[in-house]
């Protein structure tokens, strides 16, 4: 009974620290960022919502944002396995079994500890304890303990400290590569939801001006028919007016709807309840900047993540390439190890004890001849590496290309913006000079009604040159990898 409780405590001792592990609840980190001056409250009956609180809400809430955090859990505990490989190990092993034969019966325990470690240089250190105990009814009983220590060195295959810690190596390179990949997924998620922001505020704009035209439609509709009323115009030149307000109704129809479907995008990226009623609240204004290319391009080969990660890939294969070209080399290790053991024994007719020990050390040498698969994996990392060298070389021209065409673009809106604003000028004063030559009697209803249709055109193209401008903006930030930089925004990933 005392081995059986012995056992029965090792057991629970063993399994408790990874059963606790097991049900130790998640907490993943989560992005931050300095909170907006005034916090937005969804209670209220129309919510303002500005960009800042966009962001802000969207690296509380966006679901994205949250799996990408719990992966991380994952990721970084990949990592502490790896860096765990050159810590000590502890095994422990137990049994206990009862057994009956035609003559006899037996019970038996047995219990033993082995503890092994890896040093950086490939040496294997193992020391074992082992207990085993038996009686039996008509044999009596017998107890066995002893000792065993062993060293095992790899001289070709395995040994050196570039080869055993190239695993640890990895996975840092691939930690490194995954807090890039983070960075990236939560500077996609805001430059998406910076782009929802922003494709609300074009919808709400486009909705003030469909009803500023629905509103100078009516007010032409009312000039009409005091003019008719004077006997200036004939009855039916005000089809033409009645007519372009029906179609500027079905306009501000459209723009609404669109206003609606923008604001549930927004609120789909912020994980917030879809019936929220919120408004963009702000003000579309836009500044020149400069941007010199080449300083841009540095800086996109210091921060871009995607860059960046294919720089690690292409270490990474380089690594794999060394861990390949050992495991094609032959296998001589040194190994020294001693035991020792205790035998104790009793039955109805003898007892006694012996106590023994050995040593031993040699060489160990295994070469293989005829087998094509070590020298496949050399060659596929070979390849790979060869392969990983294109890559970067294609990436590297992929990153200048996106630099140069995000700094041209971005140049280009900022033009298209100042023609789209001197446009919507002018169809402003040419529309008020048709209509003082209409109220003259020097112009036509249809010339009117044209120009009004113009001015609304422009105004529109106006809008999406502005937000088109600002949208550069930020994608300049993405393709360099400042998105994060510019929002203030801390990864907390510790």
């Amino acid at each position: 009974m005392n081995e059986r409780l012995v056992v029965a405590v090792l057991l629970v001792m063993a399994c408790a620290p990874s059963q606790a592990a097991r049900e130790q609840p998640l907490s993943p980190s989560a992005p931050s960022m300095p909170a907006p001056a005034s916090p937005v409250l969804l209670s209220e009956q129309m919510a303002d919502l500005s960009l800042l609180d966009a962001v802000f809400l969207g690296l509380r809430n966006n679901r994205s944002i949250k799996s990408a955090y719990l992966w991380r859990i994952a990721d970084k505990f990949d990592l502490r396995v790896a860096e765990d490989a050159f810590s000590p190990k502890l095994y422990l092993s137990s049994s206990y079994r009862a057994a009956r034969g035609h003559d006899d019966r037996e019970r038996s325990a047995q219990l033993g500890a082995t503890t092994t470690l890896l040093g950086e240089y490939g040496t294997r250190i193992s020391l074992g304890w082992n207990k085993y105990h038996s009686e039996a009814d008509m044999a009596g009983w017998r107890r066995n303990d002893g000792v065993d220590f062993s060293i095992i060195q790899p001289l070709l295959r395995g040994g050196g400290r570039e080869v055993t810690t190239a695993p640890l190596r990895l996975a840092r390179l691939t930690e490194q590569a995954n807090r890039l990949g983070l960075k990236a997924s939560i500077a996609q998620t805001v430059s998406a939801i910076i782009y929802a922001y922003r494709d609300l505020l074009r919808a709400q704009e486009q909705l003030r001006i469909a009803k500023a035209a629905l509103q100078r439609s009516r007010e032409l509709l009312e000039v009409n028919r005091a003019m008719i009323q004077a006997g200036r115009m004939a009855e039916f030149d005000a089809v033409q007016t009645e007519a372009s307000l029906a179609s500027q109704e079905l306009g501000v129809e459209e723009a609404a709807n669109l206003v609606d479907t923008s604001r549930l995008e927004l609120l789909r990226l912020l994980a917030l309840d879809l019936s929220s009623p919120v408004r963009a609240t702000d003000t579309l204004q836009a500044e020149a900047i400069e941007i010199d290319p080449e300083q841009a391009i540095r800086l996109a080969e210091h921060q871009q993540p995607d860059y960046l990660r294919q720089l690690i890939q292409r270490q990474q294969a380089d690594i794999n390439l060394l861990l390949a070209k050992d495991q094609s080399k032959w296998d001589l290790s040194v190994e020294i190890g001693a035991s020792q053991a205790r035998d104790r024994y009793g039955s109805p007719y003898d007892n006694g004890a012996q106590r023994s020990w050995d040593s031993y050390a040699g060489l160990r040498l295994d070469i293989p001849i005829g087998d094509l698969s070590r020298r496949q994996g050399e060659v596929s990392a070979r390849v790979n590496v060869e392969d990983q060298q294109l890559q970067l070389e294609e990436a590297r021209q992929a990153l200048i290309r996106n630099v140069k065409d995000v700094v041209r673009d971005l140049g280009t809106r900022w033009r298209q913006y100042e023609i789209a604003q001197r446009g919507v000028e002018l169809s402003q004063r040419k529309l008020a000079i048709e209509r003082d030559k209409l109220a003259a009697g020097r112009s036509s209803n249809f010339q009117v009604l044209s120009f009004e249709n113009d001015l609304q055109s422009a105004e529109n193209a106006r809008l999406n040159a502005l937000i088109a401008y600002l949208n550069a903006q930020t994608q300049l930030d993405l393709t360099l990898g400042m998105t994060l930089e510019s929002w203030e925004i801390i990864i907390n990933d510790h």
